[in-house]
């Protein structure tokens, strides 16, 4: 996780490179979750940029726990929101650059919404090329919450599986969103933010465990 020294923009405060183990499956899902899905979920629409195939927004973070728990509930497997770790992970897909698809920022609107390409408004999800392991919008489109709450980057470092500080004031939002430039939508930059805030910059995606073989 983190940037190296050498990145362009990096943010020095809080992007200290460092290692972290995944050692326990999960999915995370290809897409960010979309309107039509949280609607058919949770019974309503807050976006505020309607499409049925553009990613919710506007959904507070205990909304997006609340969908993952009903959804869990009506298909008896269980939906999360990623951790911190598991996010940065899936979208790096093996690669240590300032994006997924490596450092030249010129490709990036081949890959992501953000401030030069999106007219001030998200995008139906998968419109986009996917990083390598075919997960599309990881950067840009809409902030994506995590379940940690935040805390110092660093002190994830050499740690198995880390699911962030026991309790804090705010909540991790990695991937950027349609309205930033490209050094905020890299792949170390991680955003935080009050819990209950409820922005049309913010949305999430799916983490779903995969139970142990007894």
């Amino acid at each position: 996780m983190g940037s190296p020294e050498s990145e362009a923009d990096r943010h020095h405060d809080n992007e200290t490179q460092h290692l972290v183990k995944i050692t326990k499956p999960f999915y995370l899902s290809v897409h960010e979750v979309t309107q039509q899905q949280y609607e058919q979920v949770m019974g309503k629409n807050p976006s505020k940029y309607k499409g049925e195939t553009k990613p919710v927004e506007q959904v507070k973070w205990n909304e997006a726990v609340e969908f993952c728990r009903k959804l869990s509930d009506e298909e008896g497997v269980e939906y999360r929101l990623p951790t911190e770790a598991e996010w940065e992970y899936a979208c790096r897909a093996g690669t240590i650059t300032a994006y997924s698809f490596g450092d030249d920022v010129s490709q990036l609107g081949e890959y992501a919404w953000y401030n030069a390409n999106s007219e001030n408004t998200t995008h139906p999800v998968g419109e986009k090329k996917p990083n390598a392991w075919g997960l599309y919008d990881m950067h840009g489109n809409v902030w994506e919450w995590c379940q940690d709450w935040y805390g110092a980057y660093e002190s994830l470092k050499l740690a198995s599986d880390p699911t962030g500080p026991a309790s804090g004031t705010y909540r991790v939002l990695p991937g950027g969103a349609f309205v930033y430039q490209p050094r905020l939508v890299r792949a170390a930059n991680h955003f935080n933010t009050p819990p209950n805030d409820r922005s049309p910059n913010i949305g999430f995606r799916l983490a779903r465990t995969i139970p142990l073989s007894p």
